[in-house]
């Protein structure tokens, strides 16, 4: 592959990427520019397949752009050259800082958790493999480019994947409910009471404020042992991870402000908080 054709396939990456607006790409511009381009790079893959699994597409069609998706990673792993540019753009961090086939894998197959069905009231322990899957997974990759790969960075991934899943998914309650998905845990809603799983009757119900006051508390016990774990990492390679997780938590405390009663106004961390928080975190 000539470096022209390297470069366009990266600039389609760091588009895609920046096209999100996400949290994420605050804490991504600050990486030196190698580390950087390669989390432009992850971060362009899960939102191609995240959009595979969330945008309308005639029946049956999620299920064969998922898997061409699971053959261009097996491709970028057999040394060969895969047709999605924003592949290609992967196949520079895979080789650089020695991530794992089976973290992309674990990606695809969460997004296919949503691809298959509306998830409606999992069980706790599939709302954890989900966020096992799309968060957590991420978050290997991610503390691999940050330049990490201490036993206790998988943990931080595991953990603050986790939290920032649990605290996306309180977050996007209408947004989800939309699209037919409640992602609110069948355990959590039966000991409230909330019997059904249709996302509007449980966003309405009165006992839906217990409900998120526990998938809250959940969050802050993995943001607790994301935290722990980190603190057993070099803490360099560590800034980003802190960042994201500094962003996310004071989005969870000011979801909890908020409260959930409907209507719930969108909430969001204003640009000087994030300022302050990139202070804090030895960043700026």
């Amino acid at each position: 592959m000539s470096a022209v054709d390297t470069a366009s396939d990266l600039a389609i990456a760091i588009e895609r990427a920046g096209a999100a607006k996400s949290s994420f790409y605050a804490a991504m511009k600050l990486l030196p520019e190698e580390r950087r381009n390669a989390m432009f790079a992850i971060y362009a893959f899960c939102r191609d397949v995240d959009d595979i699994a969330d945008e309308p597409a005639p029946e049956g069609t999620k299920p064969i752009e998922l898997a061409l998706w699971r053959s261009e990673i097996e491709a970028v792993y057999a040394g060969l050259v895969p047709g999605k540019p924003l592949a290609r753009a992967l196949m520079a961090p895979v080789k650089h800082f020695g991530l794992l086939k089976q973290d992309f894998l674990a990606v695809i197959d969460g997004m296919a958790m949503d691809a298959e069905r509306d998830i409606r009231a999992p069980s706790l322990a599939e709302l954890d493999l989900y966020c096992a899957r799309v968060a957590s997974a991420v978050g290997r990759l991610s503390v691999r480019v940050f330049g990490t790969w201490e036993p206790p960075a998988d943990e931080v991934a595991d953990h603050l994947g986790r939290a920032l899943q649990l605290t996306n998914i309180l977050r996007d309650l209408d947004e989800d409910a939309e699209r037919g998905r409640l992602y609110l845990p069948r355990e959590t809603l039966d000991k409230h009471g909330i019997a059904g799983d249709d996302p509007a009757l449980v966003l309405a119900d009165p006992a839906l404020a217990a409900v998120c006051a526990e998938i809250a508390a959940l969050a802050r016990q993995h943001y607790q042992a994301a935290e722990r774990a980190m603190a057993r990492c070099r803490r360099a390679a560590m800034r980003p991870a802190m960042m994201m997780g500094g962003v996310y938590h004071a989005l969870l405390l000011r979801l909890e402000r908020r409260g959930w009663a409907a209507p719930r106004p969108e909430v969001k961390v204003p640009k000087l908080l994030k300022i302050w928080i990139a202070l804090r975190r030895g960043y700026l």
